[in-house]
């Protein structure tokens, strides 16, 4: 697949370093040309503009601050799958700070199918993910795509629900980072699936 990155962080480079590794094109774009180029030397893509590298991808990654993701995901044309990564937290009280950023930029976007995905965790672990770990996706369509990317990472794609549910990863982002910069252990909280709820399954009485 061709994938286009917008911004060229810690988590842009970080996610395109395995999707490379994996086969796919991928173009870094950035507003810095020297930075986004920089970023592409080291993972093996090409770089360009925001709106180059929403243009160059099937799949585009929403890799820029919340309060700017609104704004840069309207770069992108109908049609196009856009995977959002992004947590808009309010860092006093480790809350959200807008509702649901997914949905905005949904909205913003029109003909843009929009995916929740990848914001459970920082940048570190996603340069060395631990094989198998689960990667929630919400989403109402794209999700396929999506989780072929998930699995170019070693992990397993978790269906979340549709884009409505977005809200609700953004919150759990909120609170386990909240737990974990407390000195929590978010991991403790879930205990192996036949403890918490027994042999019954979803849809079961």
């Amino acid at each position: 697949m061709r994938i286009g990155t917008l911004g060229n962080g810690m988590m842009a480079e970080a996610l395109a370093t395995h999707w490379v590794s994996a086969g796919h094109d991928v173009m870094i774009g950035g507003r810095s040309a020297d930075r986004a180029g920089a970023v592409a030397g080291r993972v093996g893509a090409v770089s360009g503009s925001l709106a180059e590298a929403a243009a160059y991808g099937e799949i585009v990654l929403l890799a820029v601050p919340a309060e700017v993701a609104v704004a840069v995901a309207r770069e992108v044309p109908a049609g196009r799958t856009l995977v959002d990564c992004t947590n808009a937290l309010d860092h006093r009280d480790f809350t959200l700070a807008q509702d649901s950023v997914a949905e905005a930029v949904s909205a913003a976007a029109p003909g843009v199918r929009v995916v929740k995905a990848f914001n459970l965790a920082a940048d570190a672990v996603w340069r060395n993910p631990p094989a198998g770990l689960g990667v929630p996706l919400c989403g109402d369509e794209g999700v396929e795509q999506v989780a072929e990317l998930v699995e170019a990472l070693g992990c397993t794609p978790v269906l979340a629900g549709g884009l409505r549910h977005a809200k609700l990863l953004e919150a759990t982002a909120a609170l386990a980072i909240g737990i974990w910069v407390g000195g929590g252990d978010v991991r403790a909280m879930f205990p192996p699936l036949t403890e918490a709820f027994g042999t019954v399954r979803p849809g079961q009485s």
